[in-house]
């Protein structure tokens, strides 16, 4: 039975990342056509996955309506939006919210910039480890050995010339915004965006969430995006209040 749930989500993560055949399905899975099959016309059934006039899958309707209730679920989310929408209103410029689950960062809110330049990220994926700043911000709440074994784990893969490439320099980067209590991505993600974040704490005082203003180079250079931080910081310490927090930022 536990094959055939992780066959299943095999087949849904394959279909997020595109519409697919059923050879191709089953050649990531390894296993014959016909036990593919079986597995998309349950998922059909639910509708988790749908085919189209030329049988291709794709992911399907039931599986939008079983995302909105992991949202509406996520109270953090719900108390941030009104502060977040007050922020990306105030500057223009695009805000996330993400999370640390299971090892990773996921993207669980984002306000769009009202400039036509459009960042890539969307609700629900997730950002790299080293070099996100809402990453940062999290790993840096974590207990020294989670800290270290989490950084020990991770592929230090270069994005830009920027990016961060060992664990020693990541665990120095996350002691110093522990200590100042912010982080950035200074083109380390991407060579043409700059991020600040800011973390949310709950009524424990422990980091749930973390927010960032993200900007690309041809909106705002560097330094302008820095000015933001003040803004960014009141943002953060209004919705860890909502939360029940001291202020602890």
């Amino acid at each position: 039975m536990s094959q055939t749930v992780t066959r299943a989500l095999r087949i849904l993560a394959q279909l997020g990342e595109g519409e697919r055949s059923l050879d191709q399905l089953a050649e990531v899975l390894g296993v014959h056509k016909t036990t593919v099959l079986r597995l998309l016309q349950s998922l059909e059934e639910e509708r988790f996955v749908y085919r189209d006039s030329a049988y291709r899958y794709h992911l399907g309707a039931g599986l939008f309506a079983l995302s909105g209730l992991a949202l509406e679920q996520r109270g953090i989310r719900r108390i941030a939006a009104p502060h977040l929408a007050e922020l990306n209103a105030s500057t223009g410029q695009t805000v996330h919210l993400a999370a640390y689950e299971g090892g990773e960062v996921v993207y669980i809110d984002k306000f769009d910039s009202r400039h036509p330049v459009r960042m890539y990220s969307r609700i629900g994926l997730r950002t790299a480890l080293h070099c996100a700043a809402v990453s940062k911000v999290l790993l840096a709440d974590l207990p020294p050995a989670e800290r270290h074994r989490v950084v020990a784990g991770i592929d230090f893969t270069p994005h830009t010339e920027r990016t961060l490439a060992t664990p020693e320099a990541l665990l120095t980067e996350l002691e110093k915004v522990a200590a100042r209590g912010w982080a950035e991505d200074h083109a380390e993600h991407e060579s043409f965006i700059n991020c600040v974040a800011a973390p949310i704490r709950d009524a424990s005082g422990r980091v749930v969430a973390a927010a960032s203003i993200s900007v690309p180079d041809v909106v705002l250079p560097y330094e302008q995006v820095l000015d933001l931080l003040p803004r960014l910081l009141t943002t953060a310490r209004a919705v860890s209040a909502d939360c029940g927090s001291p202020d602890r930022i």
